[in-house]
């Protein structure tokens, strides 16, 4: 699903590594934690991932394409095989549940009758059936969080990416949001986490890369957040 070979990351022109020469293959329906302090590399290697930035050396294949050679054109697809969860939520705050989640299917083009279909399905998976109608703003954090997941989810994606998101969480809710991640992953969906959370890392124990001022400085099968360097 990912392979990364000596890839290296550099901002400021050049002067900063944000990552440096890190190497790692993750499989098909994978769960993996990225781990380390701020500024580590976490969540530069996210946005390499979906092209948000390209590298400055080294290769980055996601789904056996070379991402940095990919066309500007076929990001989009590219994207819609990738679901992202983020700290902040980013949801339309205005907008109801249902219109949140479904606005992620309208962008590729699915049907009125495919959306209707799925919509209360991936609600469903998230405990929010019922809280379709309500307006984002209504909603407590965790509640938040979960739509952002269903949103994730809604187009099927083969990977889901997760950037710290249960910081912004008390730590039962932080369970909830991750125990959700663990029954998608189950389900056979790639499930990459960037996180400072020990209490979740140790929890779960997935497979953990531990990052440490832009290098991979280890790689463990049910790694421990102890662990880092």
């Amino acid at each position: 699903m990912v392979e990364a070979k000596n890839l290296c990351m550099k901002y400021d022109k050049g002067k900063h590594n944000a990552i440096e020469n890190i190497s790692f293959s993750i499989g098909r329906a994978e769960f993996v934690f990225f781990v380390g302090s701020s500024g580590a590399g976490k969540s530069t290697i996210l946005r390499l991932i979906i092209r948000e930035v390209k590298p400055n050396d080294g290769s980055l294949k996601v789904f056996g394409r070379d991402v940095a050679r990919l066309p500007r054109h076929r990001l989009p697809y590219l994207r819609r095989n990738i679901g992202m969860v983020f700290q902040d939520f980013r949801l339309m705050e205005e907008r109801s549940v249902y219109d949140n989640v479904a606005f992620a299917m309208v962008v590729i083009g699915s049907s009125r009758k495919e959306i209707r279909r799925r919509v209360p399905h991936v609600l469903s998976l998230v405990g929010l059936k019922d809280k379709a109608k309500s307006k984002i703003m209504d909603l407590s954090g965790g509640e938040q969080q979960r739509v952002g997941l269903a949103r994730a989810i809604a187009n099927r994606p083969a990977m889901i990416i997760a950037d710290e998101p249960t910081g912004n969480l008390d730590q039962g809710t932080a369970l909830d949001i991750m125990n959700l991640l663990r029954s998608i992953n189950l389900r056979g969906t790639t499930v990459l986490v960037a996180t400072h959370n020990r209490e979740i890392v140790e929890r779960f124990k997935k497979r953990v890369l531990y990052l440490d001022n832009g290098k991979l400085v280890g790689d463990e099968q049910k790694g421990i957040y102890t662990n880092v360097h």
